[in-house]
């Protein structure tokens, strides 16, 4: 379904989600962690996550692209009670499609069918050796997965990298996008020409072959949960640190340095007024996650991954926006205080029925 921009209102809707909870915490003193957690962490997983179980039945599209013959891995999950409505999700840079687990038990028990894929280069898809990493061949790849299921019209929902490949695939096939939901999307601002330095490939792949599960825990809880740690958080940990610590480790840490330098050489914020579709921004204002900021000099550091800012930025940007965001969360919002952010989901997907809104 398109829909045209001509007549759309640039006044985004805004809306705030504050929380409900007390003014408590659990952030960690220090970074120790229990037995059980760092046994965890020992475990080695495959190239292609062998040995990491998701929570749906894994299925695999085999797709030819740039002379190779690779696997896509994706879930492909019913609802009992279909509304008619499907939701692709795309995982981010450090994430994978098991990583929405709790989102698509939501989604598929409120009537939508789910897809969620991971991309090529990513967890239990193929990691090949050389190709050209862009996001619209990873659209163009998504897209051949869903005319595979005979998906015309659906929702496409992204978070981190991912709402950058959400972004580029609704530009790329606005007829076949009903909706578009970003939930704290990367790319919202050019880290490059605000002054960011270049880092080589090469340069990038020695930084991912030093990446530990002690240094993912620390990135994540102070970027995606605020400082924040709960068990639960682990489990994801484990899923990414096990890929590099595993016999396939030098693959895993190659795509990623590809994959770094698309997300850092090809912004898609410069487009965001020709998106046709409807938008729906799901912004955790305490998230800092800025490519490159650690290499920018102070000056300019200081001034990225303001997302209390780029949300704002982007809805004024994207013809027919709506906003929503949480005061106190970070990127991800939907691992953080799932029950929050789901219902504000909801309220986002429903209203794409409802023109009046």
């Amino acid at each position: 379904m398109s829909t045209s921009c001509e007549n759309a209102s640039r006044t985004p809707r805004k809306i705030r989600v504050q929380s409900l909870r007390l003014a408590m915490t659990f952030t960690l003193l220090s970074l120790a962690v229990p037995a059980a957690a760092a046994a965890e962490e020992t475990r080695k997983y495959g190239g292609q996550l062998q040995g990491f179980e998701y929570p749906y039945p894994v299925e695999r599209f085999e797709l030819t692209t740039q002379r190779q013959d690779l696997e896509m891995a994706y879930l492909d999950v019913p609802a009992e009670d279909p509304n008619g409505r499907t939701v692709v999700l795309l995982h981010g840079k450090n994430f994978c499609a098991a990583t929405w687990e709790d989102s698509i038990e939501r989604l598929t028990d409120a009537g939508y069918r789910v897809v969620a894929p991971d991309q090529i280069g990513f967890c239990k898809s193929s990691k090949p050796e050389a190709y050209q990493f862009s996001f619209h061949q990873l659209a163009a790849n998504t897209h051949a997965l869903l005319e595979k299921l005979e998906l015309d019209q659906v929702t496409v929902m992204g978070h981190s990298m991912g709402g950058m490949l959400a972004a580029r695939y609704a530009l790329m096939y606005p007829e076949h996008t009903e909706q578009l939901v970003l939930l704290n999307p990367i790319g919202l601002e050019d880290w490059k020409a605000k002054g960011v330095p270049y880092q080589s490939i090469d340069k990038g792949y020695e930084s991912e072959l030093n990446k530990t599960a002690e240094g993912i825990r620390k990135y994540q809880q102070s970027t995606y949960y605020v400082g924040e740690w709960e068990p639960r958080f682990d489990r994801w940990v484990t899923m990414l640190a096990g890929m590099y610590a595993g016999e396939d480790g030098v693959h895993v840490a190659w795509n990623q340095a590809l994959t770094s330098d698309m997300v850092f050489t090809q912004p898609v914020v410069h487009e965001f007024d020709r998106l046709q579709v409807p938008t729906l921004l799901l912004i955790g204002e305490k998230d800092n996650t800025a490519i490159g900021k650690g290499r920018a000099p102070d000056d300019i550091k200081k001034t990225l991954g303001r997302y209390e800012v780029l949300g704002e930025q982007a809805a004024e940007a994207i013809p027919n926006a709506t906003l929503v965001e949480f005061p106190d969360l970070g990127h991800s919002p939907h691992i953080q205080e799932p029950d929050r952010f789901h219902k504000a989901l909801f309220e986002g997907l429903s209203a794409v029925d409802e023109p009046s809104k």
